[in-house]
């Protein structure tokens, strides 16, 4: 039904447009004034044109408010998703000159009292490639 009442203002629209450029741009308009002559006079045709504007602008109108009712009526509004819940836990940041995602850090055994141990090492670093070779 929503399809039909399109076409059918669509072709309102296009009677609307194609009545208002038959019209002579003289003023006058919607029927201010009248004629005693019969409809086979110029003055009578732009009675008949001022008229016909009238109606399918009655018309035009009435069709927008049927179907915005009618698309207010046929959007269902009980299944709106919000984007801000989110569910999941957000990314670990990552280092952009890595080129990688960061790795979790291994756990260390933790070094007996008394043992005299190597300090911990720090991160792997890749090797320069702007480094020249050793020969």
């Amino acid at each position: 039904m929503y399809l039909f009442i399109t076409v059918i203002q669509a072709l309102v629209a296009a009677a609307l447009v194609g009545v208002i450029l038959m019209q002579r741009s003289e003023g006058g308009g919607l029927g201010i004034g009248g004629s005693p002559t019969g409809m086979l006079s110029a003055r009578g045709a732009a009675d008949f044109l001022t008229r016909a504007t009238k109606w399918l602008a009655v018309l035009f109108v009435a069709l927008s408010i049927l179907l915005a009712a009618l698309a207010v009526a046929e959007t269902d509004t009980g299944a709106l998703e919000t984007t801000l819940e989110r569910t999941s836990a957000p990314a670990a940041p990552a280092d952009p000159l890595a080129g990688t995602a960061p790795a979790a850090a291994p756990a260390s055994a933790p070094a007996a009292a008394g043992s005299a141990t190597a300090p911990a090492a720090g991160p792997a670093t890749a090797p320069d490639p702007l480094a020249t070779p050793a020969n």
